[in-house]
Order: structure tokens, then C-alpha cells, then sequence
């Protein structure tokens, strides 16, 4: 947490508390700051405890209410799946979902600014293709046989 982050504090009767702007925000209102990419943080007013994830899951949960879900159910059920799980894929799967929207956000930045699409897109399926080999079980390139 950097000296710039903004602290917004939940009360007890669910209502947000933007202390920078000494006002109440919505959520509607903290989803904004985080298309902006301001940095902030949700504490439980009355514990101090950071409860920031658990506003952002309910951003989420509101907006797959709305229109085409990006989560469907299929992929909601696997995510469960891997709470507990006894092989420690828990951490490993939340790297996985970090790198790929890291690298599919990167995709959408290289194609909005492509001059040339059509190399931009040989170029992308090259990247996505080495990115994928990256996660499949025994893809070094001393594993693979040609």
C-alpha cells in the first residue's frame, strides 16, 4: 500500500465511507476508481481489517447479474474446485489467472495500437501459443519429441 492509496471505510450498516473525498460511495463509485486505476483499500470500520477483496467479488458478483457473464457457471464450479485442494493448486491456479489476464490485457493494448494487424496477429498467436506451452506438463523443449 503506497501513501496515495485511498481508504475507504465500511460501516456497520453496509455504507461506504470515501475518506479522500469525505463522502459516501457506492459501489458503482469504487468500481470507477478502479477503471481509473486509483489505488485504494476497504477496511471494516469497526475491526480495521482490510475487506477490499471482498467488495471487489461483490462488484463482480453484481456485474455478471448484468448482461453476458464473463464467468459462467462451468468455470465458477472449477474455481471451487480448487479451494482445499490437497495438492496446493489453490496458489497455483491464482498465478495462472493473474499471468493470463496479464498477458491477454497486453494482447488487447498491442492490437489497439497495431498499425499493421495482420502481423500483429501472427505475432500474438506465436506469443499464445509459446505462453500455453509454458503451462502444459512436460513442455520444456528437452521433453518434447519432434
Amino acid at each position: 500500500m503506497t501513501e496515495n492509496t485511498r481508504i475507504i471505510k465500511k460501516y456497520p450498516n453496509r455504507r461506504l465511507y470515501d475518506t479522500e473525498s469525505s463522502a459516501y460511495i457506492t459501489l458503482e463509485g469504487i468500481r470507477r476508481l478502479v477503471l481509473t486505476g486509483s489505488p485504494f483499500k476497504v477496511v471494516d470500520n469497526k475491526t480495521g481489517v482490510d475487506i477490499t477483496r471482498a467488495i471487489l467479488l461483490q462488484i463482480i458478483s453484481e456485474r455478471e447479474e448484468k448482461g453476458a457473464p464473463v464467468l459462467t457457471t462451468d468455470l465458477l464450479q472449477s474455481i471451487i474446485r480448487f479451494y482445499g485442494d490437497s495438492l496446493q493448486s489453490q496458489g497455483i491456479l491464482g498465478e495462472y489467472l493473474q499471468q493470463s489476464m496479464d498477458f491477454f490485457l497486453d494482447q488487447q493494448n498491442r492490437i489497439r495500437a497495431a498499425a499493421d494487424p495482420i502481423a500483429l496477429m501472427s505475432e500474438m498467436t506465436n506469443r499464445s501459443l509459446s505462453f500455453w506451452n509454458n503451462f502444459l506438463p512436460g513442455s520444456s523443449k528437452s521433453n518434447r519429441k519432434n
